[in-house]
């Protein structure tokens, strides 16, 4: 099995963590509100760790966003600029292009929320794949729920930090019962975390969450060396405690994905339920691709070199110990 997942793992950290650094789960955010008949308030919040942020820049095709912004200030996990605009009355909106320049070369995606007088609005995810988005508010609408849903599963399987601590989790577990044991108490643990911070009920600061969370993996590590050699842990007899526990971190870290968003708290219920399903189903297709593709493989009673086979332990040691001290030196603001 440690053979089977070593392979899994070189395979899906050269896909999706070509930069090694963990990735960045909260996607940036652009309101475009009209305030009067020929005014508009312009906000874009990105995200930010600590004193470090990713290179977006957003672009209106009129122009608007060219000029400097009349604020800019630093919030929890993100710098955040305002441009109050005064133009013409006949001036529109609609067959306008929205463009993120630098949305290209990250892994983020960029949430668009257009508001007009009347009730009248058009949202739009924005992806790194298509980096702009023609405003079209004749057949603008709100973001479908199936949207959070989507959102969700991207969330788990483009983040190698999250992933990796379930695949640190596979390792120690000895039978299926324990298997299952273990997965259903993380599950439950970062759907409590998940809606409580979404909802503003707990909060961290954005690098001492993803520290934590780093130690997390960190922590995995020797587990997985004791369990290889036979030994005994509490973590080993009871991975479920340690998944659990660890599993309220995580849960936080889903959160600041979708609590960025600027959702009304009546649309944020439904979008949690389906953000938060749509994070289960992907951690269960990965789950169930090792263990599918574990069995092919002992079918077809393939041996992998003894290298090979513990270098998974390696891989999340190395990279456990990376972000926790990324993320350390950024909470405490060493090379700031």
């Amino acid at each position: 099995m440690r053979a089977f997942l070593a392979a899994c793992l070189f395979a899906w950290l050269g896909f999706s963590a070509a930069p090694v650094c963990a990735h960045e789960v909260r996607p940036a955010y652009l309101e475009i509100d009209q305030t009067g008949q020929a005014t508009y308030r312009v906000i874009w919040k990105l995200p930010t760790m600590g004193d470090m942020a990713i290179h977006l820049v957003p672009h209106l095709s009129n122009g608007w966003l060219e000029q400097p912004p009349a604020d800019q200030f630093v919030a929890p996990g993100f710098l955040v600029r305002r441009w109050d605009i005064r133009t013409t009355p006949s001036a529109s909106l609609s067959g306008q292009t929205v463009a993120i320049e630098g949305l290209a070369d990250t892994m983020t995606d960029v949430f668009v929320r257009v508001r007009l007088p009347r009730g009248q609005q058009t949202d739009a995810v924005i992806r790194p794949e298509q980096p702009y988005f023609r405003i079209d508010l004749a057949n603008g609408r709100a973001l479908g729920l199936p949207t959070f849903l989507l959102l969700g599963i991207e969330h788990i399987l483009t983040g190698p930090d999250h992933l990796l601590f379930v695949l640190g989790l596979l390792l120690i577990v000895r039978d299926r019962w324990s298997l299952i044991k273990t997965i259903s108490a993380f599950t439950l643990a970062h759907s409590i975390t998940l809606a409580a911070a979404t909802f503003g009920a707990i909060q961290l600061p954005t690098a001492m969450l993803n520290a934590s969370i780093a130690l997390s993996i960190l922590f995995l590590a020797p587990e997985v060396v004791r369990a290889q050699r036979g030994g005994t842990s509490y973590t080993i007899r009871h991975p479920w405690v340690v998944a659990f526990a660890f599993g309220l971190l995580h849960g936080m870290g889903f959160a600041s994905g979708l609590a960025s968003l600027g959702l009304e708290r009546s649309a944020l219920l439904g979008a949690l339920v389906l953000f938060n399903v749509g994070v289960e189903l992907g951690q269960l297709a990965f789950i169930v691709l090792v263990l599918a593709l574990l069995r092919s493989f002992r079918l077809m009673e393939l041996r992998w070199p003894r290298p090979i086979a513990q270098s998974p332990v390696y891989v999340i040691g190395i990279l456990g110990a990376y972000w926790t001290f990324q993320y350390g030196a950024l909470t405490f603001g060493i090379g700031a």
